[in-house]
This record gives structure tokens, C-alpha cells and sequence, in this order.
């Protein structure tokens, strides 16, 4: 087994979820991890850089760059740069599957429509509006009033036979919403289809915003819902890339960001 002369690391400090990422010197991705952001975000970050450290073996002194990014991306101090979660996204989201031409991001706060070239640079990208009704937050809030995890909302929803239309632009008013259809006499299923289905019209409007060029890649902590993955690529009529790594684009982009400024530097130094 190789040993890397030296590892750079990646924290994606979220509303919802702080990850991480740690990458060798050649560019592998060797560990993540993931945490509840809480209220203390610098914990958070702290706590889940020490995590990908104490699952690999590596030693702090042998991390040479850590790169923040995500909503809280200035408090975590203790790295030596912070990018913007919508690079990182673009980065992580091209190192995963590099065709990748557009990348959806959907968050616990907002949803982000990316377009990138073949170097997974930014082309142009759009995001939601304050609401939450398009965001994780508005499955967390349907989960909530029925008392269902997040992982049962989604299952749940792709047995659902007749999507019930979800109106509300709020995604408070949307929880009452739910309630509503219930007490109509209308499944648990077909309402949560229908919960998905309004968040992949929401998220699709701004897709066709940046234009929408196949592969289409799926980032996020709600990429890991199978209910929104199929109202998805129902909509879209295309299959859309995801994985269990697709949460982790974020941080997987931040690390490669302070890998590349590492080879940079080296190339200034070879020169002189």
C-alpha cells in the first residue's frame, strides 16, 4: 500500500450537516465524514476534521492545507483558505463523475443550479429564493408532522401512486399543507409523492435557468433521498448521477482546491 507524502483536507461547515473530506497528494479520496452542525459551527468543523484524521491514522502535522467552504465557511478559522460551496460543489461533483456539465445542489437552506465546463470550472449558476420550500428543509418539515425519519419520507414516497399537489410557496405553510391532505382522506405515500414532486418542479425551474447539459449531477445531503432522485429524473426524463458520496461533493471540492494550490505552489518553487 502507498504511503502519501502528505494529505489535504476539505470541511463543508452546512446549515444542516458539517462533512469533511481528506485527499492523498495525488488526488484519492481516502475518508469523510459527517456530523450535525449544531450551533457552535467551529466544534462542528473541529470535531469532524479530527474524525476523517482518527479513521485514516494521519497525524495533523502531515495534512499540509485544509480548505472551509459551505455557510459557515468563515468560522472555520483553522484552515488556510475558504472557498464557495458552489465551486466546491463543481469541483467535487466533476472529481466523482467527470462528465458532469450540470449540478444541482440541494442543501438544508437553499438549492443551487450549477453549469460547468470539462474542468469542472463555474460557468453560471442560480439559487432559490429565501423560502425553503424547494431545500431539505421542507422534507425535514413533512417528516416532522407525520413522525417519520427522512430516510422512511423518501421510501415512502416512491410507493405513492397518484401525486397529491403540493401549493404552498412556504415550507411552514406546506407542513400544514401535509396535515390537510391527510385529513382528506388522501395516503401517506401520495402525499409524500407529491412533497417530492413540487420540489423537483421548484428545483427544475432553476436548472433550466443555467441551461440543463447532460450529465446532470445530483449534490447534497438531499441526493441521498430516493423519493426526490426519481421525482427528479421522472420530470427531467433523463438519469441523473448520484452515489453515497454525491453529500460529500462539497468538502470533496474544498480538499482539491488546497491540493491544487499545493501543486501551485511547488511549481513556483521548481521555477525559481
Amino acid at each position: 500500500m502507498r504511503v502519501a507524502g502528505f494529505y489535504v483536507a476539505g470541511v463543508d461547515a452546512g446549515s444542516t450537516y458539517t462533512k469533511a473530506a481528506l485527499v492523498d497528494d495525488e488526488g484519492n479520496l481516502v475518508a469523510t465524514a459527517i456530523l450535525m452542525t449544531g450551533v457552535k459551527i467551529v466544534e462542528a468543523a473541529r470535531k469532524v476534521y479530527a474524525e476523517v484524521l482518527r479513521q485514516t491514522g494521519v497525524t495533523e502535522d502531515r495534512v499540509k492545507f485544509l480548505v472551509g467552504t459551505g455557510y459557515g465557511r468563515y468560522n472555520i478559522t483553522f484552515g488556510h483558505l475558504q472557498v464557495t460551496e458552489i465551486s466546491c460543489h463543481a469541483k467535487g461533483a466533476h472529481y466523482l463523475f467527470p462528465n458532469t456539465r450540470t449540478v444541482l445542489d440541494m442543501g438544508g437552506q437553499d438549492t443551487k443550479a450549477i453549469r460547468i465546463n470539462e474542468r469542472g470550472e463555474v460557468i453560471d449558476f442560480c439559487m432559490n429564493d429565501k423560502c425553503a420550500a424547494g431545500t431539505g428543509r421542507f422534507i425535514e418539515g413533512a417528516a416532522k408532522v407525520l413522525g417519520l425519519s427522512l430516510k422512511e419520507v423518501g421510501e415512502l414516497s416512491l410507493k405513492g401512486k397518484k401525486p397529491v399537489k403540493i401549493s404552498s410557496t412556504c415550507a411552514v405553510f406546506a407542513e400544514t399543507e401535509t396535515m390537510e391532505q391527510l385529513a382528506w382522506g388522501n395516503s401517506v405515500e401520495d402525499v409524500l409523492y407529491g412533497v417530492h414532486v413540487s420540489m423537483a418542479t421548484r428545483s427544475i425551474g432553476l436548472l433550466r435557468r443555467v441551461g440543463i447539459v447532460p450529465e446532470l449531477t445530483f449534490t447534497g445531503g438531499v441526493s441521498q433521498n430516493v423519493g426526490m432522485v426519481k421525482a427528479l429524473e421522472e420530470q427531467l426524463n433523463m438519469k441523473i448521477n448520484t452515489s453515497p458520496l454525491t453529500m460529500y461533493c462539497g468538502a470533496i471540492g474544498a480538499a482539491l482546491f488546497g491540493l491544487e494550490k499545493l501543486r501551485a505552489a511547488q511549481e513556483v518553487k521548481v521555477k525559481r
